[in-house]
């Protein structure tokens, strides 16, 4: 077993090699940042001469517009992750359930401040990086929640120096770093500890690991191939020894048997927190991936070096251009001498004081002497023109190399229809897109990190919050118990098993992970209510059929009750309802209603049978009703009725009910030919046909 002290020469020499191979990348890194975002764009030779002889330096910085343009844009069309079921194990329910806390996750480790930071450093500087980390749910409870983090400092973070891949799924070894104090140090990991800093080897440190009164401490994470043993179970699914361990009981509900097992190839992560001269922490990891995930620029690959380049890199020499032109026009205008009054001699006689300041003080009038008024000489303006041309030349040289154009601007440009100012956009977009993609693939890959940790950290019964698309919010429970033994009746067992379709068991099954990039779901709803206002100024009749969706996707207060209101004002054809049947039942509510109000009588108590009979009848004719016509089954039920009432039982006397005919009803009669199949009768389980009544 390798001791410490194998462990700290083995880390010292791995973080060498991934100081050396990145010196290159973050050199260039740190000097775009400070380029385009800190302004620090003269040569400091040439500002501290101009300096000295007391000449401008202006800086005019293009650069931020640019790059906004860019952040901002993947700010507004952030990509969304879907879970997809992969293997027999795993269902569309379960993958619905695990997109909702996917955004719960999200949504409570502030993941949109991770992202815009990783796409703002991979724009200016040409890298940015995400974290995943695990933390307690609160501060009274042993569930963890997985976090996403952000980056703060892409330069603390050294990635494996012989990684090919564009997400860093392959990473097989990295270095997180943080340099603090010897005093911050031992209040963090050594509490009241006094650290013994000479007999640990502190001293012996070189930099970066000492320097001073400055400790390195880093973050160690090492991805090593090991074996792991997999079951294959009596339906033909597959899953790892130790998950079906777990869910042993549940397996056995669902009488589902051990039927092979084998060794398979896996992966084993570690982190270890240590400084160079002692290992604080070893931790295992969860997950098969090293939780740290690169958001990259533009990449380029020169004999198998990889070269990260932010998106104004190319830029940085017109911006100095630019702003040497519009330093030299500004100087050669404000330091050029003042321009001078030229006249006959004695002419400044009069008023020779306002005369001596006519070129710094303005005076309302100047008297002068003869009968020739002195005049002012013209500014000789041609350096100073020759100096805007040159940078309205350097202005075109910024956007021609970034691609990005008055129009991606918001500035007016040559182009007049609308048509023309969308394709000048359209190609500014075209041209940074690969970093927005870049940010795609990122996410994706982060996907992949979330969805492998959740079986390990969400494996016990819990009840989780998950978020739908439009933001609204649910609890679900998941990884349930099953309590079936074998002393359990067969009825309950069979209910349990139904119920496992309600369980969302999220240590079984694989899933992977797709990424939708697009407008958010806020952006996809006004954006379908601009349309449909449109639609409805086009094609005004169309405006009484999707007024309710209209309003349904209007970020009002009440929007779903005044959608709900339209939808009732819709035809009742739209609201998917048969005129037709719509009338008959509400005649069919006033008969009950009417059979209601006789029942009050006592009178009626001994016919409850012949009510009893009558509901029966309702209810079969509901039943065949869709098999006939509306005014047959109304002929038939007002007949029914009819019958029914005018039996001498029903009222005192005999006497029909006020508005019917005197005299016996006719007989019902049944329409003369059945409906296609024979009539059906709803208490015939199985669907038997009774004979008509002819036959």
């Amino acid at each position: 077993m390798a001791t410490d002290q194998d462990i700290l020469s083995e880390a010292r020499d791995a973080f060498e090699e991934c100081v050396q191979a990145e010196a290159d990348n973050r050199a260039e890194a740190l000097d775009d940042l400070r380029f385009a975002r800190m302004a620090e764009q003269w040569p400091e030779a040439v500002k501290k001469q101009r300096e000295r002889e007391g000449r401008p330096c202006l800086t005019i910085n293009r650069l931020p517009a640019f790059i906004r343009q860019v952040v901002n844009d993947a700010r507004q069309n952030k990509p969304s992750i879907k879970v997809k079921p992969v293997d027999d194990s795993a269902d569309i329910e379960t993958a619905e359930v695990l997109n909702g806390l996917f955004r719960n996750i999200e949504y409570i480790s502030n993941a949109d401040v991770a992202y815009d930071t990783a796409v703002d450093f991979a724009v200016s500087c040409g890298f940015g990086y995400l974290r995943v980390d695990m933390d307690y749910a609160h501060d009274d409870t042993f569930d963890m929640d997985v976090k996403i983090c952000r980056v703060a400092n892409p330069f603390s973070v050294y990635g494996d120096p012989f990684s090919e891949s564009a997400d860093s799924s392959d990473w097989m070894r990295a270095f997180i770093v943080d340099r603090m104090s010897k005093d911050a140090f031992r209040r963090k990991y050594k509490s009241a500890e006094e650290v013994d800093w000479e007999g640990l080897g502190y001293t012996s440190l070189n930099a970066p690991w000492a320097e001073d009164e400055i400790i390195q401490v880093a973050e160690w994470w090492l991805r090593e191939e090991v074996s792991r043993k997999l079951v294959r179970l009596s339906d033909g699914s597959i899953l790892d020894a130790k998950q079906y361990e777990k869910a042993k009981d549940y397996f056995d509900v669902l009488g589902l048997s051990v039927a092979g097992e084998r060794d398979a190839k896996s992966w084993k992560v570690i982190q270890r927190i240590m400084t160079g001269a002692e290992v604080l922490e070893e931790n295992d990891w969860p997950g098969i991936y090293i939780p740290i995930v690169p958001v990259y620029g533009d990449e380029v690959n020169i004999e198998g070096k990889r070269h990260f380049r932010s998106m104004i890199r190319d830029a940085k020499d017109p911006q100095r251009m630019f702003n040497y032109w519009r330093t030299t026009s500004t100087e050669l205008v404000a330091l050029a001498p003042r321009v001078p009054f030229i006249g006959p001699r004695g002419a400044f006689v009069t008023d020779a004081q306002k005369w001596s300041t006519a070129n710094s003080v303005s005076h309302p009038f100047i008297e002068y002497d003869g009968a020739v008024a002195p005049a002012r000489q013209p500014l000789d303006t041609g350096g100073a023109a020759g100096a805007m041309q040159e940078a309205l030349a350097a202005s075109d040289d910024l956007k021609s190399i970034m691609g990005m154009y008055d129009a991606s601007l918001g500035q007016r440009s040559n182009e007049t229809s609308g048509v023309a100012i969308r394709s000048r956009q359209r190609e500014g977009d075209t041209s940074t897109f690969h970093f927005i993609d870049n940010m795609t693939r990122a996410i994706r890959h982060l996907g992949r990190v979330v969805v492998d940790l959740i079986p390990h950290v969400y494996s016990g019964p819990r009840i989780l919050r998950v978020i739908g698309e439009d933001g609204s919010s649910k609890n679900v429970p998941v990884n349930q118990p099953l309590t079936v033994g074998e002393e359990t009746p067969q009825q309950e067992a069979e209910e349990v098993r139904q119920a496992v379709s309600r369980i969302y068991d999220l240590t079984t099954g694989r899933y992977d992970v797709v990424v939708e990039a697009g407008p958010s779901f806020t952006t996809k709803r006004e954006e379908a209510a601009a349309q449909m206002t449109e639609l409805m100024r086009a094609y005004p009749p169309a405006a009484p059929l999707i007024g309710d969706l209209l309003a349904k996707n209007m970020d009002w207060p009440d929007s779903e009750e005044i959608a709900a209101r339209f939808k009732a004002m819709l035809p009742q054809p739209v609201q998917g309802q048969n005129p037709a049947l719509q009338q008959m039942q509400g005649q069919f509510q006033q008969l009950q209603q009417k059979l209601g109000e006789l029942m009050n009588d006592k009178a009626l108590e001994s016919r409850k049978l012949d009510i009893d009979a009558y509901n029966a009848e309702t209810n079969r004719l509901k039943v065949t009703q869709p098999m006939m016509g509306p005014q047959q089954v109304q002929a038939m039920v007002l007949q029914t009725i009819q019958q029914l009432l005018a039996s001498p039982d029903v009222l005192p006397g005999g006497a029909p009910p006020a508005g019917m005919p005197p005299g016996p009803p006719p007989a019902p009669q049944f329409p003369n030919q059945p409906p296609p199949g024979g009539f059906f009768t709803p208490g015939d389980p199985a669907g038997n046909q009774s004979p008509t009544p002819e036959e």
